[in-house]
């Protein structure tokens, strides 16, 4: 990964975008000696399809959302 001086970067803005467009690899924008900004590509996700079971075990179930217990409460605070 590049890493641009931010006065730098404000100094060649578009090339440094074009550069980041044409050749993928990201750009780290750093005030003094600290990260500020990473400059990425966008990926291009029209089109592509997606694998079955890509999500797997990324969610796990809490209990029951639609029946909850909490009709008592709402009773009590009538």
């Amino acid at each position: 990964m590049t890493t641009l001086l931010v006065s730098d970067f404000k100094a060649h803005c578009i090339e440094v975008l074009n550069a980041v467009h044409d050749g993928g690899e990201p750009v780290l924008v750093t005030r003094r000696g600290k990260p500020l900004a990473r400059i990425v590509p966008v990926t291009d996700k029209i089109g592509r399809k997606r694998q079955l079971g890509a999500l797997v075990d990324e969610a796990s179930e809490k209990g029951d959302i639609v029946h909850t217990d909490f009709a008592s409460d709402w009773e009590n605070l009538r």
